[in-house]
């Protein structure tokens, strides 16, 4: 069977802690309801929500030989993921995260990069990428070695393979930005990063309108942009020549944890264009996939199967 969506990019075993309103002082203890394990990570959320909502999906990463390794891949395996693109690398650990978890669903994050630094395109299966309709590279910036040139020479690949490319970033706290990912941008048919992100990239004021992001990224060689945006939901827009939309989320859930929801409004975005849906209305069933998100603690825990998010779209409407 083919691959409908092959997410590329990182996996992360996040420790979730909650409530924790703020740290203890050093050699205190604080108290909070819950700690739990959850897969975590860009690829590896993308890859298990896209599952859920009925795709077939492939991971291609890195983790360690170590515990959280074997939680991850088998977390992976018993929900039907590929993982023929999974390698192993025996000097570093698999990336974790501590997430600290506020009573208002925001979250704050401890992390240790490990193997997702050292997975370049010589990890890459190719016979995977072949397999698959659409490629999605997510986890820019926390992919050192993968990161700048390698992620535009692969991309590149893909694209003369006749793929459909996408791309969505993690927050850079080394301040790289565009000078890192602007190689890879005449590569990407939908470039996916949040509004925060966007407005790094395109070197642009906070509160410039998402419009005016946008017609850089064209600029840079992008396909199509779909910016999400919180809770105001997302921008889109499918190429320079025709007008963008802002499109309005569901505003009257109340957010239990905000963990991935980003990566599961990449999801939805993705497993409504394998069955192809409208590019617009790609971008609002990718906001009904982020609200499931944020219904449950964890990475993954909300989403729900694409049938029943249709049915929550049309119970809720906008």
């Amino acid at each position: 069977m083919a691959i409908d969506v092959t997410c590329v990019g990182i996996l992360v075993a996040d420790i979730l802690a909650k409530p924790v309103e703020s740290l203890p002082e050093k050699g205190k203890l604080q108290l909070v309801d819950s700690i739990g394990l959850f897969s975590g990570g860009n690829a590896m959320t993308a890859a298990l929500n896209i599952t859920t909502l009925g795709g077939k999906t492939a991971l291609c990463g890195k983790v360690g030989n170590d515990p959280l390794g074997d939680f991850l891949r088998g977390k992976l395996s018993k929900s039907g993921v590929d993982t023929r693109g999974l390698a192993e690398d025996p000097c570093a650990q698999t990336s974790s995260s501590v997430a600290l978890s506020a009573s208002d669903g925001e979250r704050s994050f401890l992390h240790c990069t490990g193997a997702n630094g050292t997975f370049s395109i010589e990890d890459v299966c190719w016979p995977v990428i072949e397999e698959s309709q659409t490629v999605f590279v997510t986890g820019t910036f926390l992919l050192d070695t993968f990161d700048g040139k390698q992620t535009a020479d692969f991309l590149k690949k893909c694209r003369e393979m006749g793929k459909t490319t996408a791309l969505d970033v993690c927050w850079d706290s080394r301040g790289r930005w565009s000078s890192l990912l602007d190689e890879a941008m005449p590569y990407i048919d939908y470039f996916l990063p949040s509004y925060e992100e966007a407005v790094q990239l395109a070197q642009m004021p906070d509160g410039t309108p998402p419009e005016q992001l946008a017609d850089v990224f064209f600029q840079k060689g992008v396909g199509s942009v779909v910016i999400k945006w919180g809770s105001h939901g997302c921008y889109a827009q499918e190429n320079a020549h025709t007008p963008g939309v802002c499109l309005p989320t569901y505003t009257h859930i109340k957010a239990v944890d905000t963990t991935g929801a980003g990566d599961s409004f990449c999801s939805g975005f993705l497993a409504a264009y394998t069955r192809g849906e409208d590019f617009l209305d790609c971008a609002r069933f990718a906001n009904a996939a982020g609200t499931h998100c944020v219904m449950a603690k964890g990475a993954t825990t909300g989403m729900k199967s694409y049938e029943e998010i249709k049915k929550f779209m049309e119970e809720n409407p906008l």
